[in-house]
């Protein structure tokens, strides 16, 4: 792909890709239903959490600047096999992150046309609950998105930047006007649902720090990866992050959480304090948002699907990228059908949990490939050591799933016990790693601070916050899962056997997925 983007693009293409339904419409879903005005802490732990795992997607899109994302950095570092589960569920992220955002594309545009937010949508009573409201206007939004994205990079990310900048004025004006007509009584009480709604809150907005993963897709086509992939990845998070955090405080300081909106908070708040004409401007804002999220996220997704199929676990044609354009036109419309399939039955409510626990399941293998990247290296680790490190990444995972699900059964969320031996367990882990394991590999431009303990940590608080998710999130996820996992081994299994022997052009395909940091490892244990 041509390389023409910079740090100013990545940075604009940030918040294109993360400002937009998660924060418009995820927000006073979860402050009415779970969390109260107590979203604004749910806000700051999944930035947190974000974060952690933007240090680690910024080290490898450094080190490995290919448009394959975590699905190449995670084959690169533990193989074909959790490559595919990966693989799996950045599809099943792609597809369903796209489809959300469509189907609250819809709700806001009926805001702004002062109508329900279902008003627009096509009802179909023989359907079951949650899949009986048909939406042709969010696929055809799907549809003109990736189109656009068709036609070049360069020329996206410049619809994108301009698009966001009018989207941050928005955002400023909510804040401004929000706390203008502030009431301090609307936040009492403060946290109605406790700490378990809280965090349950905190796992569902996830979503609206979902995307960032789409600019390390960009790193091909980035000019100066060393430099632009930390500036533009860190820099827009931060301030991805306060912004979240401001936008939730505003909302709930405005009206109480009892008289939330659920689909479009935002624009029936003002509405509420007297303010209709702004409603109007608030939507608008959100349909610009959630446009700019829907371009560059079928943008980053297309790259995924790219790279998916350079190694032959999906079909080899949906590599092909279009000489003229310079995109991958066959991954992009892949992409966009199946996410229009989707949007055009699924309810909000059934994709959001789904999201959530996907994407922060390959959140928490990002983090243990980092550590495996640090520790392990063919050649130079020793057996001993490389027992010990699998050894103590299993305590660390095991203790992390066993923090979560004790959050999630004990009856009583406030029992100290099991933290007492689950917690010194997850730091015995990560001390072991720092202690008894011998570095293999130091980045050579950026890498993460404070390693192993930040990793570890990112691993701890991604599978908290699965454990916080219900459990219908859970059975849909695993779902998912199996039916991708039947086709791994009926036809991504053999294709990629395949070309690790030459049947198909291996060498080429060892080219394109090859560690640049390791000449001699091809990732394909």
């Amino acid at each position: 792909m041509r390389c023409c983007l910079t740090w100013w693009d990545l940075t604009w293409f940030g918040f294109g890709s993360v400002i937009g339904a998660g924060i418009f419409v995820l927000t006073g879903q979860e402050a009415r239903d779970h969390a109260g005005p107590a979203i604004v802490l749910s806000y700051v732990a999944s930035g947190l959490s974000a974060m952690l795992s933007v240090f680690c997607y910024t080290e490898f899109a450094v080190e490995i600047p290919v448009a394959g994302g975590s699905f190449a950095y995670i084959r690169v570092e533990l193989g074909d096999a959790a490559a595919f589960v990966a693989a799996a569920n950045l599809i099943l992220e792609s597809v369903i992150g796209k489809a959300e955002v469509a189907r609250s594309w819809t709700s806001y545009l009926a805001s702004l046309v002062n109508k329900p937010a279902s008003a627009l949508r096509i009802r179909a009573p023989s359907l079951a609950e949650g899949y009986n409201e048909l939406d042709p206007i969010a696929v055809a939004v799907i549809a003109v998105t990736a189109c656009v994205a068709m036609l070049s990079s360069k020329g996206t990310s410049r619809v994108n930047w301009v698009a966001s900048a009018v989207h941050v004025l928005v955002i400023a004006f909510v804040i401004v006007a929000g706390f203008l007509h502030a009431k301090p009584s609307n936040l009492t009480p403060f946290m109605p649902y406790g700490v378990p709604g809280v965090f349950r809150a905190a796992a569902i907005v996830y979503f609206a720090y979902g995307g960032f993963d789409n600019i390390a897709t960009m790193a091909e086509e980035t000019r100066n990866p060393s430099r632009d992939i930390p500036l533009g990845l860190l820099g827009s998070m931060s301030a991805i992050t306060a912004i979240y955090c401001v936008m939730a405080l505003a909302l709930s300081i405005m009206q109480p959480y009892t008289a939330i909106d659920r689909s479009a908070a935002y624009s029936a708040a003002f509405g509420s304090v007297g303010m209709r004409w702004a409603q109007h401007v608030v939507a608008l804002g959100a349909l610009k948002g959630m446009t700019t999220v829907l371009l560059v996220g079928v943008l980053g997704k297309a790259r995924y699907a790219t790279h998916i199929a350079r190694s032959h676990i999906i079909p080899p044609v949906f590599a092909l990228v279009h000489p003229r354009t310079g995109t991958p036109v066959h991954a992009t419309a892949l992409v966009a059908a199946a996410s229009a399939a989707v949007a055009l039955f699924s309810s909000l409510k059934v994709l959001s949990s789904l999201l959530s626990a996907s994407t922060l399941f390959i959140f928490m293998m990002m983090a243990t490939a980092l550590l495996v990247r640090r520790y392990y290296a063919r050649g130079v680790t020793t057996r001993t050591h490389a027992l010990r490190l699998a050894a103590l990444l299993l305590l660390i995972i095991g203790s992390s799933v066993g923090i979560a699900a004790y959050w999630g059964t004990s009856s009583s969320p406030g029992r100290w016990q099991g933290y007492v031996v689950l917690v010194p367990a997850w730091a015995a882990g990560t001390l072991g790693i720092q202690l008894l394991v011998p570095l293999a590999r130091t980045p050579k431009v950026w890498g993460v601070p404070l390693v192993p303990w930040l990793p570890s940590l990112s691993i701890a608080t991604n599978v908290f916050l699965m454990g916080s998710l219900g459990k219908d999130a859970f059975v849909r996820f695993g779902v998912c899962t199996a039916v991708m996992l039947v086709y791994y081994v009926l036809v991504g299994l053999h294709a990629t056997y395949d070309v690790a022997h030459g049947a198909c052009g291996g060498e080429e395909d060892e080219e394109v997925n090859r560690d640049p940091t390791l000449p001699s490892h091809t990732g394909r244990d």
